[in-house]
């Protein structure tokens, strides 16, 4: 049985919320938070916060609160980013070049650590200003994936080749996509896909602010 089975996605995705907010609150010396204060802080209720807490174990002292520390600890272990791990980005055009260049990726347990792209163009040059990586051949992908040990991937490319792009990612041994292409992928179940398209996250905002609606996420 997986480990997440049973579990809501929101309250995995709130997960993250919490710990970002958690660290935040470390900044500033605090060492207790109660439900209530990490509620207020994401406009959650105190109650949301306990029942996402309670999908993954205990939490917390009645009357005490939460140590900020343990609970932070306790939280990057169970998202699995209190490890390094290493990413695959295949794509090294505009998007690919700005997530390199995001430091954020490092801070979190990430590391890019090699990147694929078709082009003759790009292939064999450095895959961004300030990184020596070169980029790598996309027929290179699946010896990489198995010497560096690699299960996620990051796809930053075009829409009309990212179903065949993603189907070689999977036949190379990744089982996680980070996908940044406009278009439903089709894999296997025994595969993590996690879509991120800008243009439909602006959408929906554009909604949100035409209809007076404030998200609660």
């Amino acid at each position: 049985m997986s480990k997440s089975e049973g579990i809501p996605a929101p309250a995995v995705r709130r997960l993250s919320l919490y710990l970002r907010q958690l660290e935040a609150l470390r900044e500033t010396n605090l060492h207790t938070v109660s439900s209530k204060q990490l509620g207020q802080a994401l406009r959650f209720t105190d109650a949301q916060v306990r029942k996402d807490l309670a999908y993954f174990g205990q939490f917390g002292q009645p009357g005490i609160g939460y140590d900020v520390n343990e609970l932070i600890a306790r939280l990057r272990s169970i998202l699995g980013t209190d490890r390094t791990w290493r990413v695959l980005l295949v794509g090294a055009g505009n998007l690919g070049r700005a997530l390199l260049a995001y430091r954020g990726f490092g801070k979190r347990g990430f590391e890019i650590a090699a990147v694929f792209d078709t082009d003759p163009a790009k292939v064999g040059k450095p895959s961004a200003p300030d990184f020596d990586m070169p980029v790598r051949h996309i027929d290179e992908l699946a010896d990489a994936a198995r010497d560096l040990q690699i299960r996620l991937a990051v796809l930053a490319v075009p829409a009309p080749v990212a179903q065949s792009i993603a189907e070689s990612v999977v036949a190379a041994g990744i089982r996680g996509i980070l996908n940044f292409a406009p278009i439903a992928l089709h894999l296997p179940p025994t595969v993590t896909v996690v879509n991120v398209d800008l243009a439909v996250q602006l959408e929906q905002l554009s909604f949100n602010v035409s209809a007076g609606i404030a998200p609660s996420e």
